[in-house]
């Protein structure tokens, strides 16, 4: 039988030991102190020879969690600079604006959050004062990561800055009148403070770690040297369930992000309840943060617990702290000293006696109000840490409490996230808890009265002193007076006009192509950003891997194995290809990065994203929100697009609804062009609309989706004629009539317009001739490269017509005059085309391939869904038939005809 209390074999058996006598020596004195001073001691005098030998540089595996303790003892913290005094009347006025402003938006039931930013405001303001660096100084300052739901706290400080009105402040959450303010942090909304879009929860870390990473990128490309900026997330730890949140860990360890820190306020609550209630959170984070390679600062008690530390001679409170649920340490908040004397201190005799040294209101003191969010001068020490802190980016885990100061009523209580108001009297015991010079007198008909102590008023010179020397306001976005950037040679983009002769080309290479040559510009060429989910040899990017090189910031330590051949992976530290893996959450995170780059940075780059359609907006599309509220420019590329064009890959790769989605945002201008020449003119004018001279009234803020395919087929040449350019950038021109394509039916011929996107125009173009040749149909084709901006002019030239002005939608233009019934296909879905049913006047019919994809040939799937030239003969006898135009039994001869 196997003795349980022999040490059982482990990897350090595969070790050879050089002195196994003195391996015995060492054990056995572990064993004796165990013995004699119990396994408590055992453990201390462990952790404490591990923490020693990882200072001392020798390689053993890092220790996952330490006590439930702060990482910086009092004996160790800084002092805190400037006037604490002062801060702490500044941040009583923050504290009630915030308030204020929350619960006088709830009588007009616009809602509000309170709770976040009172447990947040010593985060927030000790940054501010001490911190954060404005984009008045040198540089581009730091990027703020604001959490969400505490946004009024901001709000509070920019009116005591003067940044806001009371005004501004009555209109929370009222934005249709003007000069509102939004909900949340959104740069779209309020461009002139708010950079970075957060409370789509997870997102923020995620783009936050992207954004430090940018920011290397940036400094070592020789494009701008931002090494002294500083990007700052302040999260929720029940955001950090969110699988986004800790997605990129492992990336900020690896590329050493020390220009990286997380906030993570620790409030141990989240929407509904405790955020680990049989748990501890903080234990969690920290020993999933130091297993990824963080730098971990815990700040979670404050100054009042000294004397209990220094009174616990044996361990048993840190012990205690180490065992007692979250859960209860949010109990506490709500009870007596009583009940924290016999459930904290009861359960362990040494704590009992450690209890009787302490007076009732010691009790409530430390466990109502003592946290380390709470305290300026150990959120300064965590800070400082955290800056000074190289090789790797920094959590700090702060414990706070959810409603502090808001009362009884708020504190820790599991509903405080919906309690949007306290009542007058609420209100009042806040005010002398905060100490604030605010009469009865000033509340009004029971309305609670906006705060300022005056705009010449110490407070405000210190706040104001404080950024000055910090580099200016902040949060703040700054939109730069940058110069349009030249536009390419147009060589690049009038190769593509004459088309690939009889050479098959997929419009996946002929964009590949046509972005090869534009990254030789020698203006604006090294200003593209190429990101690829590890994807690069599907679209035929490797091309670029020698000549543009991958972004690494340790460069090439290793020789690869493709070295001898002409298109080999090179990595370099001024790579400019970002190849980012088998993550597309990660590709969108650099793109909004470097979309952004133009204000963030003052740089203007352009970046291209390129992906497997499938898994672009059905995955990220609420990145590809955000992107559009942080004003993102450049080129999202969904490769291999179609539900008809990669079978072979079965289901989950037949992409049938991208431009459904695409079409909800109104950032996105979304195009699924045909030819090679198409995408040509779209990319020319993407760079005149979003980097080079904007029309009147044009919006530069605003990305371009193009659909590319891995079918090759011929590229035609580009039409002859005026306004091909016009209409490819509108989202509908006339490709070819049947008479221009060689086909000759008789001169009274039934006639139809067939309106193809993307690939599937070369189906059309097939049943054109069938059309033509065996039925006696003339038909002519038109390529709809955009049926969402078809239907966006035609939905603002219906609200121009509201409004008394005449205007006629494009589409209706185009069409105009055109014979016949109108039959549009498309390999997405039918609801794609039918988004410009209601302004066709012509009778309109349409197909797509509704359903679930399938793996098989593309031509059985073209069948499958009713898509392939000879279903659409079908469908345009069809109509004709309705109309009497052709016999009703052509229908039926031609489906037996074709077997279908």
């Amino acid at each position: 039988m196997t003795d349980p209390n022999a040490i059982q074999p482990s990897a350090l058996d595969q070790l050879p030991d050089r002195d196994p006598e003195e391996t015995a020596e060492w054990q056995a004195s572990l064993d004796a102190v165990a013995r004699e001073a119990g396994p408590h001691r055992a453990a201390y005098l462990m952790r404490r020879t591990l923490e020693r030998a990882e200072a001392g540089g020798i390689a053993l595996p890092k220790l996952l969690e330490t006590d439930y303790v702060n990482t910086i003892p009092t004996s160790a913290e800084p002092g805190l600079p400037g006037d604490p005094e002062m801060e702490a009347r500044i941040t009583a006025w923050n504290r009630w604006n915030a308030a204020a402003m929350v619960t006088r938006g709830s009588k007009h039931g616009v809602g509000g959050h309170i709770a976040t930013f009172a447990s947040a405001a010593w985060l927030y303001e000790t940054g501010f004062n001490h911190f954060f660096k404005g984009k008045e100084g040198d540089g581009s300052g730091d990027q703020l990561y604001i959490q969400g739901h505490a946004s009024p706290g901001i709000y509070a400080r920019a009116f005591l800055d003067g940044r806001l009105s009371e005004h501004h402040l009555d209109h929370f959450r009222q934005e249709a009148g003007g000069n509102g303010l939004p909900s949340y942090p959104h740069p779209r909304r309020l461009p002139w403070l708010w950079e970075f879009p957060t409370v789509s929860m997870g997102l923020g870390p995620l783009s936050a770690i992207y954004q430090a990473r940018f920011n290397r990128y940036l400094t070592n490309r020789g494009i701008k040297d931002v090494s002294a900026s500083h990007v700052w997330a302040f999260l929720g730890d029940g955001e950090m369930d969110e699988p986004e949140s800790t997605a990129a860990l492992a990336l900020a360890a690896r590329e050493e992000l020390d220009n990286l820190t997380f906030v993570i306020n620790c409030n141990l609550q989240r929407l509904d309840g405790p955020v680990r209630a049989n748990f501890k959170i903080v234990q969690e984070l920290e020993a999933q943060f130091r297993g990824a390679g963080w730098n971990v600062v815990k700040t979670l008690w404050g100054s009042a617990w000294d004397e209990l530390f220094a009174l616990d001679t044996t361990g048993a409170l840190v012990r205690r702290l180490r065992e007692v649920p979250d859960a209860q340490i949010q109990t506490y908040q709500t009870r007596d000293a009583a009940y924290i004397r016999a459930d904290f201190f009861g359960k362990d005799p040494a704590l009992a006696e450690l209890a009787k040294l302490l007076s009732d209101d010691k009790i409530l003191e430390v466990f109502h109000f003592s946290r380390g969010g709470h305290e300026a001068r150990k959120v300064y020490a965590a800070y400082k840490a955290a800056v000074e802190h190289k090789g790797a980016p920094t959590v700090i885990l702060a414990q706070t409490v959810k409603g502090h100061t808001l009362g009884d009523g708020f504190a820790s209580k599991n509903a405080n996230h919906q309690m949007k108001k306290l009542t007058v009297d609420e209100f009042k015991a806040m005010r002398d808890l905060l100490g604030l010079p605010i009469k009865d007198s000033d509340f009004v008909d029971g309305v609670v009265p906006y705060g300022h102590p005056g705009a010449d008023s110490p407070e405000v010179r210190y706040l104001q002193e404080r950024r000055a020397a910090l580099g200016g306001p902040a949060p703040a976005r700054r939109t730069h007076a940058l110069a349009p950037l030249p536009a390419p040679a147009e060589k690049a983009f009038a190769s593509f006009d004459k088309g690939s002769g009889s050479q098959n080309v997929a419009t996946t290479m002929a964009f590949v192509r046509l972005v090869k040559d534009l990254v030789r510009d020698k203006e604006t060429g090294k200003r593209w950003v190429p990101i690829v989910p590890d994807e690069a040899r599907t679209f035929g990017m490797e091309s670029l891997f020698p000549s543009l090189g991958i972004y690494s910031p340790k460069g090439q330590t290793y020789e690869p194995v493709d070295r001898d051949q002409l298109m080999y992976y090179k990595e370099a530290k001024n790579g400019q290809i970002l190849n980012e893996g088998i993550t597309e959450a990660g590709s969108m995170a650099d793109f909004i990065a470097a979309s952004s780059s133009y204000a963030t940075h003052g740089e203007a780059m352009i970046p291209f994203y390129i992906f497997y359609s499938m898994f672009g907006w059905q995955r990220t599309a609420d990145q590809m929100w955000q992107l559009g509220d942080q004003l993102g420019r450049g080129f999202l590329v969904g490769a291999t697009a179609g539900r008809t064009t990669l079978t072979g890959e079965g289901l989950q790769h037949a992409d049938g609804h991208s431009p459904v989605i695409a079409a909800t945002n109104p950032a996105a201008l979304s195009y699924d062009p045909a030819f090679a020449y198409e995408i040509a003119v779209l990319v020319r004018e993407g760079l005149r609309r979003m980097y080079g001279e904007a029309k009147p009234g044009e919006d530069q803020n605003v990305f371009y989706y193009l659909t590319v395919y891995n079918e090759p087929l011929p590229q035609p040449a580009k039409p002859q004629g005026l306004g091909i350019d016009e209409g490819i950038v509108k989202g509908l021109y006339r490709f070819n009539t049947v008479e221009s394509a060689g086909l000759s039916p008789a001169a009274n011929a039934p006639r139809i317009q067939l309106l193809g996107s993307g690939t599937a125009i070369h189906w059309t173009l097939e049943a054109q001739k069938l059309l033509a040749e065996e039925w006696g149909v003339a038909a002519d084709v038109w390529s709809a490269t955009s049926w969402t901006e078809l239907r966006r002019d035609a939905m603002e030239a219906d609200a121009a017509l509201l409004r008394g002005e005449e205007r006629v939608p494009y589409v209706r233009q185009a069409l105009q005059g055109a014979e016949g019934p109108v039959l549009a296909v498309s390999d997405y879905m039918r609801q794609v085309p039918d988004q410009i049913a209601q302004w066709v006047e012509q009778d309109y019919s349409s197909l797509g391939a509704d359903g679930f994809g399938l793996s098989d040939t593309r031509d059985a799937a073209r069948r499958h869904f009713g898509v392939d030239a000879e279903s659409i003969v079908v469908a345009a006898l069809a109509q004709l038939a309705r109309r009497g135009e052709v016999k009703a039994t052509a229908v039926k001869e031609a489906r037996e005809k074709y077997g279908l």
